[in-house]
């Protein structure tokens, strides 16, 4: 019976996987991206190559009237400045107030004091989705400045359970953690993605590029946002996998996962989704 129920899990998530990703190519979500020099150029490809339109754009100047037209709004602290702070606030004000999703990706926010106290301010805009690896969840949830690799993870994701629930019942977003299996919380139901290859971690931006997915995910299915993120993470995963047989490479998989997410069919992502529920 176990073993039925399982598999009956699996077929859900696959399908949900299938129906996002096509809502996605069918409807080409705006997705504005407030985001690091580093990350704009894969960000921007891997949301053209899954169906989504993207818009680099963060002059605080055009926010008011670009901001509200968008379907959905990515902030990522990567490359931080107080000059781009304003912008980002004003962002994610206006998207809330338009009724649009949006979602943080806190990069290194336990590197530096004003590094974090910019990501808690962001927080209490309210994010439909915080997306980032565990050890920037553990900073967040806890609110400290602590020993870090830079944008790299010193933490498994699953280190990082309980302080994903506890930022997700605190924040009210749904919470994603970025490691060899993507936790996916909203407080209380917690997923696995089990996909991906460890050479995505060698290529600059993959988890900005994931959290920009997230985004156009969410966009399409504002009523179910955690099996939105739980599906990008997964589908992103899939594409890295897909690549990896390709590849010779970090470089050459850069250019194979971006080929791959573009061409996933449905007999791909029905057979090779792996999502599980932890709780």
């Amino acid at each position: 019976m176990e073993s039925n129920k399982e598999e009956a899990e699996a077929t859900l998530w696959s399908r949900k996987s299938w129906t996002l990703l096509s809502a996605v190519r069918s409807q080409s979500p705006l997705i504005q991206c407030i985001t690091n020099f580093v990350s704009m150029d894969l960000m921007a490809n891997t949301l053209l190559s899954a169906g989504a339109s993207p818009a680099m754009l963060h002059a605080l100047e055009e926010i008011p009237d670009f901001t509200p037209q968008v379907h959905a709004l990515c902030l990522n602290v990567g490359t931080l400045s107080a000059d781009w702070l304003p912008a980002m606030k004003l962002a994610a004000q206006l998207a809330r107030k338009s009724g649009k999703p949006w979602v943080l990706d806190p990069v290194a926010a336990g590197a530096s004091g004003f590094r974090l106290k910019a990501c808690l301010e962001l927080v209490e805009l309210k994010p439909t989705v915080i997306r980032g690896n565990a050890s920037e969840i553990i900073a967040l949830a806890n609110a400290t400045v602590g020993p870090t690799k830079g944008v790299d993870s010193s933490h498994e994701s699953t280190d990082a359970v309980e302080s994903a629930k506890s930022l997700a019942r605190a924040s009210g977003a749904v919470v994603a953690v970025s490691g060899a299996v993507d936790i996916v919380t909203d407080g209380e139901r917690v997923v696995g993605a089990h996909n991906g290859v460890a050479m995505m971690t060698k290529i600059t931006a993959t988890g900005c590029s994931v959290t920009a997915l997230i985004a156009a995910f969410v966009a399409v299915d504002q009523t179910h946002v955690l099996e939105a993120t739980a599906a990008a993470l997964s589908l992103f995963g899939i594409a890295g996998e897909m690549g990896m047989e390709m590849a010779n490479g970090p470089a050459t998989l850069r250019i194979h996962l971006i080929d791959s997410l573009h061409g996933l069919d449905e007999v791909c992502v029905l057979s090779r989704v792996r999502i599980t529920s932890l709780s």
